[in-house]
């Protein structure tokens, strides 16, 4: 259990804040602004995700700290490939909420639509209910849903001390998810915004 709620804190943390961090430019009228300076969009959206970024990752690593302190359990493997798994899921999640970003016109249409995928990724990603106990139609699901991916890895990673060769298909798959949705966030954003 304690894996998936650090899968589901980082979660929310960077898909809320990242859905809701566009929209509010736009929301204020400062998105003009911002386009009509000589700064380049993709360093526009690097700023706008970077420090979510580096707050998911720390927030990991404090969840992390508190689990084996406070709840006295131990992680049986390396701390390093945690936060670099992390990482690209942290991308995953931030692409997320930036394109959320760029299809809603308020931040309170962007909250509802990045806490409906939210709960739906989460009921779906085997947090609560393990994958293999689904129907087959839902286990289809979980592929296309990062969570589930991540929640496995971290898994395999903290509580049965799984090295880099085991986790390899989670990263492959991860970082697949991070450049689609990369790449359509920033196609998305040129075409609303530019």
């Amino acid at each position: 259990m304690v894996p998936g709620i650090l899968v589901v804190l980082i979660s929310m943390i960077g898909m809320f804040l990242s859905g809701m961090n566009v929209v509010k430019e736009k929301e204020i009228g400062t998105i003009e602004q911002l386009n009509v300076t000589p700064i380049r969009k993709s360093h526009f959206i690097i700023g706008k995700l970077l420090p979510f970024w580096i707050i998911g990752l720390v927030e990991l690593v404090f969840g992390i700290i508190t689990v084996r302190i406070v709840f006295n359990i131990p992680q049986l493997g390396s701390s390093f490939l945690i936060i670099g798994i992390a990482g690209i899921y942290m991308l995953v999640i931030l692409a997320m909420g930036l394109l959320i970003s760029t299809l809603t016109d308020t931040q309170q249409q962007a909250m509802f639509i990045a806490w409906f995928f939210m709960v739906i990724f989460m009921l779906m990603g085997g947090i609560f209910t393990p994958v293999e106990s689904m129907p087959d139609w839902a286990q289809s699901l979980t592929l296309i849903n990062p969570i589930s991916h991540f929640v496995r890895g971290m898994r395999m990673i903290m509580l049965k001390g799984s090295g880099l060769k085991d986790v390899l298909q989670t990263i492959y798959i991860l970082t697949g998810f991070a450049v689609i949705l990369l790449s359509l966030a920033v196609w998305r954003y040129r075409k609303v915004e530019g």
